[in-house]
C-alpha cells in the first residue's frame, strides 16, 4: 500500500524510460518513506541494492557492502581495502548481468562516508568514469542525512557537480493524504482526529503507522508519547542526529526559534545563540528549511536580508511543549489534557500552523489558485503606550491587487465573532493599512474548524474557510 506520491513515482519510473544513464537523489527527512517509495515504485526489483551502516569504521562499511554483493549473486569476492576498488567490484557484477536497464539502490549514502575513506571521490569515479560511459545504468542514492545529501550530492561542486540527473525531495504526507492513510488502514477516525494528530505528529508516515484501530484517539497519543517506553518519546533526539552529522548547534537554532511564536530574524538568532561564523548559519538554515523545520518569509517592503525565520515544526513544537524535561505521567495523561486550558492554548497555535502548512488549500477555497502570490506573517510592535501591537501569522499578498488577512481559530463549533472581537479584527486592518501605505484592498478571513457563526459582526468578514477545505488535494 503506497499513498500518494504520484509525482515522486512518475519521476523515479520515468528514469527507466530514459536513453542515457540517470543518477537520482532522494532525499527528506527521517521516517518520511523514501526507501519505502523507492522500493514500491520499483517493485523490490534491484540490480544491487544496499543500506550503509550507522556509526560504523570504513572497513566495516565495505565488508557490508561486500555482503550486498553476494546477495545479488556475485561469487569468490575478495574484500577490498578502499572504496575505489570496492566500486570497481560493483561495477564487474553490473557487466555480468543481461542487458536492459540496471537500477542500482544505495541507502543511508552518508552513513557510508567515513572520516578518511574517500567516498565521494570513488563514488564520483564510480559514476563519471564507468556508468556515464554507458545507457543503462540508473543509480539512485537516499537518506536521512538531508544536509550530506544536500551538499555532497545535489549542491555538489566537485566531481559530482551537474552530474545528478534528478533530485526528489520527498514532502511530509498533506492532511488529504493522512486521511487517505486513515481510511485505508481502517482507523476509524473523523476529521478532527486527523487534524488534532497531524498537530502532533505532522505527515510523517511512519509516526502514523503507531496507530491502533482498537484503540481511542487518546489513548493512541498516550500510547506513542506517555506511557512507560512509548515509542515516541525520545524521536526528537533520533530524529535530529539523523539529518545531521552535528545536531547539536542546530538544536541550539530550534530551541531558540521555539522561544518566539512568530519567528526570528537573523541578527536576533545570532543573539540567542552566538552561531555567526561566515556562511555557517546561513548554510544551517536553508537546511533546515529543506527539511521542513522552519519557513523564512519577508514582510511588505523589507528585504531578503530581513528575512524572519520561523518554527513550524509540529512534532518539534509538541515535544517542547508536552515532552522536553518531563519523564513521568500520569495514567491517561492526554484524555486529561484535553480539559486543561494548557490543550486550548496549544491547539490553537498548532492549527495556525497546519493552516500555514496547507496554504496552496487555503488559496484553492479563496478561489485564487491561478493568482500569484506571496504569503507571510506581519507585525507591528507599539512604539509608545497609546499605540497597540498588532499581530497577523497569516497574509496572503495578491497580484490581484487584494491582500487577505487571515484570522485562524480552532474551536470545537462553529466560532462566534463578538463585538470586541469584531472590533480587534478592524483595529489589526486599520494599523496594517496605516503602517504599509497599501494600496491593495485589504480583506478579512477567517478560517475555523466548523465555519463563524451568522449575527450583525459576522458580515464583516469577507471569506470564510473551514477545516474541511484543508483536506481537499
Amino acid at each position: 500500500m503506497i499513498i500518494g506520491r504520484k509525482k515522486e513515482r512518475k519521476i523515479l519510473l520515468s528514469l527507466l524510460e530514459s536513453h542515457k544513464s540517470e543518477f537520482a537523489a532522494v532525499y527528506g527527512r527521517r521516517r518520511v518513506g523514501k526507501t519505502y517509495l523507492i522500493r514500491e515504485a520499483f517493485e523490490y526489483r534491484f540490480a544491487f541494492q544496499h543500506t550503509g551502516l550507522q556509526n560504523q569504521s570504513k572497513n566495516a562499511q565495505i565488508a557490508e557492502f561486500c555482503k550486498s554483493l553476494a546477495n545479488a549473486g556475485m561469487k569468490d569476492i575478495t574484500q577490498p581495502t578502499n572504496w575505489r576498488d570496492a566500486f570497481s567490484l560493483l561495477e564487474k557484477h553490473l557487466e555480468s548481468l543481461p542487458e536492459g536497464k540496471k537500477v542500482v539502490f544505495i541507502d543511508e549514502l552518508p552513513w557510508m562516508d567515513t572520516p578518511c575513506a574517500k567516498f565521494i571521490s570513488a563514488l564520483d569515479h564510480f559514476w563519471n568514469a564507468w556508468a556515464t560511459m554507458r545507457k543503462d545504468i540508473v543509480l539512485i542514492v537516499c537518506g536521512s542525512a538531508t544536509s550530506w545529501i544536500i551538499s555532497n550530492i545535489v549542491m555538489n561542486y566537485g566531481g559530482l557537480h551537474n552530474r545528478l540527473t534528478k533530485h526528489i525531495y520527498v514532502e511530509p504526507f498533506t492532511l488529504h493524504e493522512c486521511e487517505l492513510y486513515a481510511k485505508a488502514r481502517n482507523l476509524g477516525m473523523n476529521r478532527r482526529n486527523i487534524m488534532e494528530t497531524y498537530m502532533i505528529i505532522g505527515g510523517i508516515p511512519y509516526y502514523w503507522d503507531y496507530l491502533a484501530k482498537e484503540l481511542s484517539w487518546a489513548q493512541n497519543i498516550d500510547s506513542m508519547f506517555f506511557v512507560k517506553n512509548a515509542p515516541l518519546r525520545r524521536e526528537f533526539t533520533a530524529l535530529y542526529a539523523s539529518l545531521f552529522r552535528k545536531p547539536d548547534e542546530y538544536i541550539k537554532i530550534i530551541n531558540a526559534l521555539g522561544t518566539k511564536k512568530i519567528g526570528m530574524t537573523r541578527s536576533e538568532i545570532i543573539s540567542e545563540t552566538g552561531i555567526d561564523q561566515g556562511g555557517k548559519l546561513t548554510k544551517m538554515l536553508e537546511e533546515l528549511e529543506e527539511c521542513d523545520f522552519i519557513r523564512s518569509y519577508n514582510s511588505i517592503g523589507k528585504t531578503k536580508k530581513d528575512s524572519v525565520y520561523q518554527l513550524i515544526d509540529n512534532f518539534t513544537l509538541f515535544y517542547y511543549k508536552f515532552l522536553d524535561g518531563r519523564r513521568n505521567f500520569a495514567k491517561n495523561y492526554w484524555l486529561a489534557m484535553q480539559k486543561k486550558p494548557l490543550f486550548n492554548t496549544w491547539s490553537g497555535l498548532a492549527f495556525e500552523r497546519v493552516c500555514l502548512q496547507h496554504t496552496e488549500q487555503i488559496k484553492k477555497a479563496l478561489g485564487i489558485s491561478g493568482v500569484m502570490c506571496n504569503v507571510y506573517s506581519w507585525v507591528y510592535r507599539a512604539k509608545n503606550p497609546k499605540e497597540k501591537g498588532v499581530q497577523i501569522d497569516l497574509l496572503i499578498d495578491r497580484d490581484d491587487d487584494v491582500i487577505n488577512l487571515c484570522e485562524m481559530k480552532y474551536y470545537d463549533s462553529t466560532f462566534t465573532i463578538t463585538e470586541d472581537y469584531d472590533s480587534n479584527l478592524r483595529l489589526k486592518s486599520s494599523v496594517f493599512e496605516a503602517q504599509t501605505s497599501t494600496r491593495k484592498a485589504v480583506r478579512t478571513v477567517m478560517i475555523t474548524t466548523y465555519g463563524i457563526a451568522h449575527n450583525e459582526w459576522s458580515n464583516n468578514i469577507t471569506n470564510q474557510v473551514v477545516m474541511d477545505d484543508l483536506f481537499e488535494e
